[in-house]
C-alpha cells in the first residue's frame, strides 16, 4: 500500500471517532505532514483531546498527555537528572519527562505559567531538551499539540508571541451541527455497550506506520511550487506588516504583522494540502485554505479592532480578497 493510501487510511479512521469536525482532523494530518506543532482552541467538551488521542491510537506512535496546571514545574515536562548513590560511587542520570513522546498532548496549556510553557520552545522549535547543560534529542517523529479554553481566562497566563509563533498552526473548532451531534450520541453509546461487552467483536483499530509519515513527507518536499506562488505567499505575510498599503481600514485594524515564520508556514502547510488534494503542485487554494490556520494567531489586533468586535479571520479575509496573485 502507498504512502498516500495509509495517509487516507490515518484521516479516514481518526474521523470515524470524530463526528462532525472534518476541517480539525485534515489539519490534524496537515500539521503531522508538515512536521509542525498545533494550537487547538475550543470551548470543553468539543472533542479537541478526543480527536489527538484517536490520531495517536491510529498511528504507530507514543503518546504522552500533560496536564498543566498553575503548580507544574519545567523539570515535570523535560525531565531531570535524578541522583543515584550506589557501593561503585553516586551519579547523576537523566530521567526523561513526558515531553520525549512521538505525539505530546499539552492540555489547557494556558493554565502553567510562562516559566513552564517557555520549556516548550526549545523542544518545539530544535527537537532537542536542554538540562543541566546536556542536550537529549527527541525522537524523528515528534508533534506537540496544545489545547486551550477561548473563554475561561482565570487563573490562565496568556501564551507569550514568542512561543505563539512556534505553532505551525492555531486550530478553532466550533460546535457540530444537530444531526452530527445525534451522531455523536449513537457513537459513545456503541462505544459504551462495547466497553461492557454488550456488542459484538470490534475490528482491531488501523495503525499506520511512522514509515509512512515519513514517506509523505519525502513526496511533499518534492511538490513544484511556481515562482509566483512563491511571491504571493511572500507578498500575504508582508500585508500583515504594511496594511496601510491595501487599505486604512487594515491600517486601523492591525497592530502587529506576522514574522517570517508565517511565509514557511504558508509553504509547509500548502503543499501538504496540494498533497492531500492529489496534486503534485502548489495551487492558490491551497495557500488560501491554510492561510486562516496558519496566520490567525501570528496577529496583533488593535484596540479600534477589538472595539469593533472583529476577528482575526475577518482581517485574514479582507487581506485574501486585496492581495492579488502576480
Amino acid at each position: 500500500m502507498s504512502c498516500r493510501a495509509d495517509i487516507e487510511a490515518l484521516e479516514a479512521a481518526v474521523g470515524r471517532s470524530i463526528i462532525g469536525q472534518q476541517a480539525v482532523i485534515r489539519r490534524l494530518i496537515i500539521g503531522l505532514l508538515a512536521n509542525g506543532n498545533l494550537l487547538i482552541e475550543g470551548l470543553p467538551g468539543l472533542a479537541k483531546t478526543r480527536a489527538i488521542k484517536a490520531l495517536s491510537r491510529h498511528l504507530e506512535a507514543d503518546f504522552n498527555r500533560i496536564q498543566f496546571t498553575p503548580d507544574l514545574l519545567p523539570s515535570d515536562v523535560t525531565g531531570s537528572d535524578v541522583y543515584h548513590q550506589s557501593g561503585d560511587g553516586s551519579t547523576f542520570t537523566f530521567s526523561p519527562g513526558p515531553l520525549f513522546a512521538n505525539l505530546v498532548l499539552a492540555d489547557e496549556i494556558n493554565r502553567a505559567p510562562a516559566k513552564v510553557q517557555s520549556a516548550l520552545l526549545e523542544a518545539m522549535e530544535e527537537r532537542q531538551v536542554t538540562v543541566t547543560g546536556k542536550t537529549h534529542p527527541l525522537p524523528d517523529l515528534f508533534m506537540v499539540l496544545a489545547t486551550q479554553n477561548p473563554i475561561e481566562q482565570e487563573g490562565t497566563y496568556p501564551l507569550p508571541e514568542a512561543q505563539l509563533d512556534r505553532f505551525l498552526m492555531k486550530v478553532l473548532i466550533d460546535y457540530p451541527a444537530v444531526e452530527e451531534e445525534v451522531e455523536v450520541i449513537r457513537l459513545v453509546r456503541d462505544e459504551e455497550r462495547a466497553t461492557l461487552g454488550q456488542a459484538g467483536a470490534h475490528a482491531p483499530p488501523v495503525v499506520i506506520a511512522q514509515a509512512a509519515v515519513f514517506e509523505a513527507r519525502r513526496e511533499i518536499a518534492a511538490l513544484h511550487v511556481a515562482e509566483p506562488l512563491e511571491r504571493y505567499m511572500a507578498d500575504l505575510v508582508d500585508a500583515t506588516r504594511h496594511p496601510a498599503a491595501l487599505s486604512k481600514a487594515l491600517d486601523h485594524w492591525i497592530e502587529l504583522g506576522a514574522s517570517p515564520r508565517a511565509s514557511l508556514a504558508l509553504d509547509r502547510c500548502g503543499r501538504a494540502h496540494a498533497w492531500l488534494e492529489g496534486r503534485d503542485y502548489l495551487d492558490p487554494q491551497d495557500v488560501q485554505a491554510v492561510a486562516p490556520d496558519v496566520l490567525r494567531h501570528r496577529l496583533g489586533l488593535s484596540f479600534e479592532a477589538q472595539g469593533e468586535g472583529l476577528t482575526p479571520d475577518a482581517i485574514i479575509a479582507e487581506l485574501l480578497a486585496r492581495v492579488a496573485l502576480a
